[in-house]
């Protein structure tokens, strides 16, 4: 059986539409969801809404309508989302669902069992924007004497009855963890705010809220609900099936990745642990916070009305232009920006001109040429025995190395490097030429490009699947035969020369792009 490889998006809180940072961290997780099932793993990807809490039902009030109808609406977006650009996870858990509320009651009865819960009184800010408790000393004053937290988001004075979690006992047991397990929190940046937040102490968490009832019902207390953040963080595992026995929480958790956002790196390094510490329950293998997408280097808001849909640049540039361009562009785990005439310059140069270019006129010329037909009898010289081992070496170690450390901006420069040694490889060999001075040196160099051509998108496949699915149909490569494993198969290319299959006119794959009317020259 092969190995078990769990990861999860941030759950989304859906109080308004996705944006493109949504749209960001979903196809950076689902590339490397891709990568590892191609690399033979059994993966699950999880993903979901957050839709509880104060911020949601105050939304749904403000508009006159039930909170579950804005719940259902807007999730309903996510998952449009997700599949305009082609997300393969395997489960979208909504904490609305009973299957969630059923796993957070059971978490809690956990923690409620080890004797970290008790019920008190609290008073203190409290961000309705970030669903969030401050101390006094994190905050700042805002225009007007508003206070403000960390995020620069209001917060209020808030007293109520609470149930708190015993978070002060955890600061010793963290510590240990993040020193003994350095990789728990990445990139380092994020791993040593952190260590500095748990280093001058913890206060116990509220846990409960009782001026409203939005939320996952507290067990065995009348009137409370679930802190935000105890419900939304237990969705990685009631998207396994948690608590049942047989379910896929017994052979996928734990967790191996959370992909999430470097603004809620506390609650994922801090309070997740320390809960699943309390409730006797195995810790994520690592916290992943990415970086934030700027609109041409500024943040986006409302008010400066930058904020992009990812449906319309998905729609404008192509799917898979728009993935290969954030993952191609920004470091992970870095900020980073984007701008329309950006994608539309990296899309043409890299995939148009490079990669799908290569493909086209390869093809083009065994179908021309060679009548389609593809053989093994003949010779190939050092070059082209070179060219190949350098691609396969890209394949199957430069690109996979980098991609298992989350530097896909990294790995997909080795891909293209590998991409311009083979347009080099075929300005220099000049099958053109070849054709009529030296047909049979013409079909070694054709049958070389060929390979290295299939080789490239599968390495590539991970980041734009339908794109390399498309060529690979072309090239008669089977459904099943397009994984990594694939690329150690060395009897490939005689098996299917001998199916009789022959390539066809080829169709490109990545057409050029232009910059919306109106957009041209833009910096």
């Amino acid at each position: 059986m092969s190995e078990p490889f769990y990861i999860t998006t941030a759950i989304s809180y859906p109080n308004g539409r996705p944006h493109i940072g949504h749209a960001y961290e979903a196809i950076a997780t689902d590339v490397m969801a891709r990568f590892q099932r191609a690399r033979g793993r059994d993966v699950r990807l999880v993903t979901g809404t957050d839709e509880h809490g104060l911020k949601m039902f105050q939304t749904a009030r403000g508009q006159g309508r039930e909170t579950i109808d804005l719940a259902e609406e807007m999730s309903g977006y996510f998952r449009e989302m997700y599949g305009k650009l082609n997300i393969s996870y395997d489960y979208f858990m909504r904490t609305s669902d009973p299957a969630h509320h059923r796993a957070s009651q059971a978490i809690w009865q956990a923690m409620e069992a080890n004797g970290d819960l008790y019920l008190d009184r609290y008073e203190g800010w409290y961000s309705v924007r970030d669903e969030a408790f401050y101390d006094e000393s994190e905050l700042t004053q805002g225009e007007g004497g508003v206070r403000l937290s960390p995020q620069g988001t209001p917060v209020e004075w808030t007293v109520e009855e609470s149930w708190f979690f015993r978070l002060s006992n955890y600061q010793d047991k963290l510590l240990a963890l993040y020193a003994e397990q350095p990789d728990f929190i990445r990139p380092e940046s994020r791993r040593n705010e952190v260590l500095r937040f748990v280093e001058g102490g913890l206060k116990d968490l509220s846990v409960s809220r009782t001026s409203f009832d939005w939320g996952v019902p507290v067990p065995g207390s009348p009137g409370h609900v679930m802190y935000v953040w105890v419900d939304a963080l237990t969705t990685y595992l009631s998207g396994l099936g948690y608590p049942y026995a047989g379910s896929d929480f017994d052979r996928f958790w734990p967790a191996n990745i959370h992909m999430i956002g470097k603004d809620i790196v506390r609650f994922h390094t801090v309070y997740w642990p320390a809960f699943l510490m309390s409730a006797n329950l195995p810790l994520p293998k690592q916290i992943f916070g990415h970086g934030f997408l700027l609109n041409r280097g500024e943040k986006m808001s409302k008010s400066l009305g930058n904020v992009v849909d990812p449906m319309e640049l998905a729609e404008r540039f192509g799917v898979d232009a728009l993935r290969y361009y954030l993952l191609r562009e920004v470091s992970f785990g870095q900020d980073g920006s984007y701008s329309a005439e950006a994608i539309v310059r990296t899309a043409n140069a890299d995939l148009a001109n490079s990669f799908g270019n290569l493909a086209q006129r390869s093809l083009s010329m065994i179908f021309k040429n060679l009548n389609g037909e593809l053989s093994c009898d003949y010779q190939p010289a050092k070059e082209d025995d070179e060219l190949l081992v350098d691609v396969l070496a890209m394949a199957r170690e430069r690109l996979p190395g980098e991609f298992e450390q989350l530097a896909f901006s990294i790995g997909i420069e080795d891909w293209l490097r590998a991409v311009f040694a083979c347009n080099q490889y075929v300005d220099a060999q000049a099958p053109w030429a070849l054709r009529k001075t030296d047909p049979e040196r013409m079909r070694a160099v054709l049958m070389t490009l060929f390979q290295a051509v299939r080789t490239l998108a599968i390495a590539i496949r991970p980041v734009v699947p339908e794109a390399a699915d498309k060529l690979l149909d072309q090239m008669g490569i089977a459904a099943d035969a397009r994984d990594f494993a694939a690329l150690g198969d060395a009897g490939w290319f005689a098996k299917l020369a001998a199916s009789g299959f022959a390539v066809g006119q080829p169709v490109p794959i990545f057409p050029r792009l232009e910059l919306p009317e109106g957009e041209e020259g833009e910096a």
